[in-house]
């Protein structure tokens, strides 16, 4: 079904799930409108001997009860293609074929795969998540607080993560365990080609770039290499695309989470750093006793007072600036 549009997907799957049913509601939600509605209703309907309504809810609970269901498919999906790729001879095929996709010279044992998290240019941050064999090494993860780059500029962004990462050149002609000091088979990176250009700009500048890189647009989840003119389309079924995807996702994911601590301790530390009398000790006994700005600002003047280093004097001035 990878190249058929949603409403043909959907008239074959009522098409084979109702065929052989002992029962047909009177009404079927869907996520997307099936192809010849009209024939399918007029079917349905033969066989259930009453009304049946197609509906595609766009709002209220039935809208929310389809998203559910779609959300819980893709995650049954996911748990598949995770169990497939448990079997080591799934994963060493997706290698395999992502090796001959990307014209590699050999099959990528270490995939480190790097994004960048922002919201218009705000608490930006990196990550980098790698993949040995196939399969995530937490250990050798690593996050990036953007220093050098101000605004919206996702290339600039990427440049600055990965001439931190390969900074140290010389470490790779030494062996050792960690992260840093280990060469990658493949540098992917999560974007179109654009990020593949700024990336591979930063690798010739830090001398890494004998290291192959590609990066993987989302949108159509096309892969690019830098000396490949055409898209790079593997089979939506193919280990090696799930393999990708895995990998892109953990990125995003690591990515993500990050940015988002960063901006609650930033949010944290904004709220409270121009009280009066309140500097960094007590400002971290306040977070350490209430957990957040909110749960301060709606704390008695009693309970604030109470927390060591504090006075009640102080405590009032908390509740007015907050």
């Amino acid at each position: 079904a990878q190249d058929e549009e949603p409403g043909q997907i959907m008239t074959g799957f009522l098409n084979q799930f109702y065929d052989s049913a002992t029962y047909i509601p009177h009404v079927i939600l869907l996520q997307h409108l099936p192809d010849d509605i009209f024939v399918l209703e007029r079917w349905l309907e033969s066989k259930r001997g009453a009304r049946v309504n197609l509906l595609v809810p766009q709002r209220g609970e039935k809208r929310r009860l389809v998203e559910m269901v779609a959300e819980n498919a893709r995650q049954g999906l996911e748990q598949l293609r995770l169990k497939r790729l448990a079997d080591p001879e799934t994963t060493a095929a997706a290698l395999v074929e992502l090796r001959d996709a990307l014209h590699l010279p050999h099959a990528p044992q270490r995939v480190e795969c790097y994004d960048i998290s922002d919201i218009r240019g705000t608490s930006a941050v990196g990550s980098m998540v790698v993949f040995q064999g196939g399969h995530p090494m937490t250990a050798h993860y690593r996050r990036f607080r953007i220093k050098t780059v101000a605004g919206t500029d996702d290339y600039a962004m990427i440049q600055e993560v990965l001439r931190r990462r390969f900074k140290r050149v010389e470490g790779f002609k030494r062996p050792g365990k960690s992260g840093w000091t280990i060469v990658p088979d493949l540098v992917l990176i999560d974007g179109g080609k654009g990020h593949l250009s700024a990336a591979r700009d930063a690798m010739r500048e830090t001398g890494v770039d004998f290291i192959p890189v590609a990066s993987i647009a989302k949108e159509n989840e096309e892969l690019f290499r830098p000396d490949i003119a055409v898209p790079i389309i593997l089979a939506r079924t193919s280990p090696a695309l799930y393999l990708v995807q895995r990998i892109r996702d953990e990125a995003h994911r690591f990515a993500l989470g990050y940015h988002r601590r960063v901006r609650r301790r930033e949010a944290m530390a904004s709220a409270l750093d121009n009280i009066p009398g309140v500097g960094t000790k007590r400002k971290r006994a306040l977070l350490r006793k209430f957990g957040a700005v909110k749960a301060i600002r709606e704390a008695d003047i009693d309970d604030i007072a109470a927390v060591m280093g504090m006075t009640r004097s102080l405590a009032q001035k908390v509740k007015e600036y907050l």
